[in-house]
């Protein structure tokens, strides 16, 4: 699947999610923050490659099952999807 390009106004609010997702002073619960990787990795990088880590490695099999789960998902829409969750978030 080719994506579209993405539009500046949405990158530069993407990437201003990123650097305000860095400063909360609370931090998320971890399937928030699992669902939060899972679309920034889609947002930023599309679907999922590579293969799946094995089942010893219990922080990255989360993590990439999270951004998985997300294939198919336009980048464009994870990278909303983020923006809003990220602003959603308590300070």
């Amino acid at each position: 699947m080719t994506d579209s390009p993405i539009p500046p106004a949405l990158q530069a609010a993407f990437d201003a999610a990123i650097a305000h997702s860095k400063t909360l002073t609370t931090r998320p619960d971890n399937l928030t923050l699992l669902q939060l990787y899972g679309l920034y990795k889609q947002g930023s990088a599309g679907d999922a490659s590579g293969e799946r880590p094995g089942m010893t490695d219990f922080v990255a099999r989360a993590k990439w099952d999270a951004w998985a789960a997300r294939k198919g998902m336009p980048r464009t829409e994870a990278m909303q999807s983020y923006i809003d969750q990220i602003n959603a978030l308590p300070e």
